[in-house]
């Protein structure tokens, strides 16, 4: 049943995958829910049915388009999401029976940290000479920022070429990357154990969310990433990759200290409500607030003082 499962959710995966190469916005959003098949595969029936589904789901993928794609597959959708549910799925016992599943703060960690492989991944099976990666990055900001100004939706100051400004912003652009490959996984994550806790195979009780919050260890990676994106190459991408998945992690951090801070509360339903909708239609504004307001709470225990204590845990 394991391989079966595995390998139909490979193939569904390999399909959403490969459809981004028409280019359309409905082809981007299908590549996004692309980790979704091999998430529900590996929660619902063993994380062995993700292995099956990365393989399949690569097979198919080389086969289809190309080699390099299906080395692709496997680096950016299937072993990512295999591993994570790997982890979310891990547990151990005491002499007493009780059971303690892996932190979910640790997990986005570990989301963070794949997240930014995943970017260097992608990087990689792009080329393996920086320099030719660091030009097709700026080409294709060029070719962004050329439409944009043609469009008139924005208006460079006088004296800044947009060749210019393309070649500048090239060496931030994992830092997006590694961001975006974070919220990518944990939307899928999310939705994919609510699907398979609907069928009740879900092996782990349905964890309490607003406590989520990074260790401090993950500070210290940000200050080391930082530093080491500075030293350019792939290294340097890496690092730029992981110092953005980290701030994206951070940002789930600082929403997940609204939620929990204003459990009971009169103002807890206004306030979660303005703050999605200022997520929407001001997200490059509300981005780093909530990652700022992440990184306060694990520095110092904010909603040790401020939240009420958690609901116990249901079976």
């Amino acid at each position: 049943m394991i391989p079966i499962v595995g390998i139909g959710a490979g193939l569904v995966s390999a399909l959403l995958f490969s459809v981004v190469i028409t280019g359309s916005p409905l082809a981007a959003l299908l590549y996004s829910a692309a980790p979704l098949p091999i998430f529900i595969a590996s929660l619902g029936w063993n994380h062995r049915s993700g292995l099956f589904a990365t393989a399949a789901g690569a097979l198919a993928v080389a086969v289809a388009l190309a080699p390099t794609g299906g080395i692709a597959f496997a680096l950016i959708i299937g072993l990512p999401a295999w591993w994570i549910a790997y982890l979310a799925l891990l547990a151990r016992g005491d002499t007493e029976g009780r059971v303690e599943w892996y932190p979910l703060g640790n997990l986005l960690l570990w989301i963070a940290a794949t997240a930014a492989l995943a970017t260097v991944g992608s990087a990689l099976v792009m080329t393996t000479d920086y320099e030719t990666y660091r030009s097709v990055i700026a080409r294709m900001i060029e070719t962004l920022l050329s439409e944009m100004v043609r469009g008139k939706l924005i208006a460079l100051p006088a004296g800044i070429q947009v060749k210019d400004l393309a070649q500048s912003l090239a060496p931030a652009v994992p830092l997006g990357i590694g961001a975006s490959f974070v919220t990518t996984i944990t939307a899928n994550l999310w939705l994919a154990a609510r699907t398979v806790k609907m069928s009740s195979r879900l092996p782990r009780p349905w964890p309490f969310i607003p406590s989520t919050t990074l260790p401090r260890q993950a500070l210290l990676l940000l200050v080391v990433a930082g530093f080491v994106a500075t030293m350019g190459g792939f290294i340097g991408v890496a690092a730029m990759a992981f110092a953005g998945a980290l701030l994206a992690g951070f940002m789930f951090s600082g929403l997940a200290t609204l939620h929990d801070i204003s459990r009971g509360r009169a103002w807890r339903l206004p306030m979660l409500i303005s703050i999605y909708v200022a997520f929407v239609v001001m997200q490059a504004v509300l981005t780093p607030l909530l990652a700022i307001a992440g990184v306060i709470d694990t520095l110092l225990g904010l909603r040790k003082h401020a939240a009420l204590p958690p609901p116990p845990n249901r079976p």
